[in-house]
């Protein structure tokens, strides 16, 4: 299992205050996402000979 990249219980918080409960497999699936995320921007980043992502690379 790879590192969690997001703030568990903030991210319960959000789903519990939309009145629904959350699994483990919630949370692994949407760190896997960011993971995604973020090394596409890094893959932009570099393809724009740059070393800083920037918020428009995500």
């Amino acid at each position: 299992m790879a590192d969690i990249l997001v703030v568990q219980s903030k991210i319960r918080d959000m789903i519990k205050a939309e009145g629904c409960s959350t699994s483990s497999g919630a949370i692994e699936a949407l760190s896997d996402e960011v993971s995604r995320l973020v090394k596409r921007a890094i893959e932009r980043t570099k393809g724009n000979g740059r070393k800083t992502v920037k918020g428009n690379d995500i």
